[in-house]
């Protein structure tokens, strides 16, 4: 996963590799900035979110249920729209998804899984695990990782997520060996959606990633271009396009604020365990805040999701902390979705319609020691997050 992210935050309103696993690769210490004081962060609140002040309170434990599905689902909120919970597919495709897709307003608290794709899994086992995702977790969305390149492999993606009500976070898949694939990747994503009459009514977004500017693949103009050319491709589908990365890929290049200008929504990278400041999951608020902080302060009111958003259970040789204190094992792993799951009410409030996070990521055969499932096919620790307040 290109992304192994650190936490910078502070509020304001407003190549595929040919195996499995590959790795996230770490990120240096020098790339992290200390967090924001507590202090800051209430004022900042008190500044821009007033009387709203419930970040700045301290971190409380919200005890996830057992990992039956989870019972703490609304379905007033639009079960009329897709992938709402509840939501009954019609037999016959409307003529267009002009109001097809939910209310990003109500699109808060857990969504879903990312879900990475470079092991071409068959369409069998697509329908089997997103099948999953939906009814054991009630999930509404998966984001892909990775790239699989193999012919159609986009159509069994919306075959199997249109079977399971889901909707999909796509992706245009830069990788980490510097070539051009990705453009060839776009292109075909882009000829799927326009091909299949269904994708446009599965495909809530299409992503560039995973981190293209902290990894230095395009240059913000370039990127912004990207962005751009892609949303004119597709404005007959209604797809809107964003980027995937971390706050720290911004900042460090002067916070390529015409990037985020040029995405219709932001998704953002939340891996707190890169801080230099990291611990323990259950204290990692200060750092989410840090890094949330700063995507409002620049996002200019837009939606916004922590797609790549997740604490490891293992080290390895690419996913090493910057902090002496970072604890990296199952339980801080489950702390760390306990913690969101916590601040459900404060992320329901942040500007744009709330925070949706996804889980990163659905299996440690995807990546090692991101996934709720272990290799056995095992659930790690119980996992039922909200998925309202």
């Amino acid at each position: 996963m290109s992304s192994v992210g650190r936490s910078q935050i502070t509020l304001f309103p407003s190549s595929c590799s040919s195996t499995l696993n590959t790795p996230l690769r770490m990120r240096q210490a020098s790339t992290y900035g200390p967090y924001s004081s507590p202090a800051s962060s209430a004022l900042l609140l008190t500044m821009f979110w007033a009387p709203f002040t419930l970040l700045s309170l301290p971190f409380y434990t919200v005890a996830l249920p057992s990992s039956t599905p989870s019972q703490n689902v609304s379905l007033s909120a639009a079960s009329s729209c897709y992938p709402a919970l509840g939501f009954a597919k019609p037999v016959v495709l409307p003529p267009n998804n002009s109001n097809w897709w939910c209310d990003p307003k109500d699109e808060y608290a857990f969504v879903g899984f990312s879900y990475e794709v470079t092991d071409c899994q068959s369409l069998k086992q697509l329908k089997k695990e997103f099948a999953d995702i939906r009814n054991r977790f009630n999930g509404r969305y998966v984001r892909l990782y990775g790239a699989c390149d193999r012919d159609g492999f986009y159509d069994d993606i919306v075959e199997a997520a249109w079977d399971s009500t889901l909707g999909v976070h796509a992706l245009v898949w830069f990788g980490f060996d510097g070539s051009d694939i990705w453009k060839s990747r776009r292109d075909t994503l882009f000829a799927a959606l326009h091909a299949n009459p269904k994708a446009k009514f599965v495909t809530r977004g299409v992503q560039f990633g995973s981190e293209p500017l902290f990894d230095d693949v395009l240059t913000p103009n370039q990127l912004a271009a990207q962005v751009i050319a892609a949303k004119k491709n597709l404005s007959s589908l209604n797809i809107p396009v964003t980027v995937s990365e971390l706050a720290y890929g911004y900042q460090e290049r002067g916070g390529a604020q015409n990037v985020l200008n040029a995405e219709d929504f932001i998704n953002i990278h939340m891996l707190p365990f890169f801080s230099q400041n990291a611990s323990t999951g259950d204290q990692a608020w200060p750092l989410v805040l840090k890094d949330l902080n700063w995507f409002i302060a620049h996002g200019k009111g837009k939606k916004m999701y922590f797609d790549e958003n997740g604490w490891p259970s293992v080290t390895s040789e690419g996913v090493q902390p910057n902090s002496p204190n970072a604890v990296a094992d199952i339980p801080n792993e489950h702390a760390y979705y306990t913690l969101l799951d916590s601040h459900c009410e404060d992320l329901k409030n942040v500007v744009g319609g709330g925070i949706g996070w996804f889980a990163h990521i659905y299996s440690d055969d995807q990546e090692p020691g991101y996934g709720i499932y272990n290799d056995a096919g095992h659930l790690k620790f119980p996992f039922a997050p909200r998925t309202s307040c």
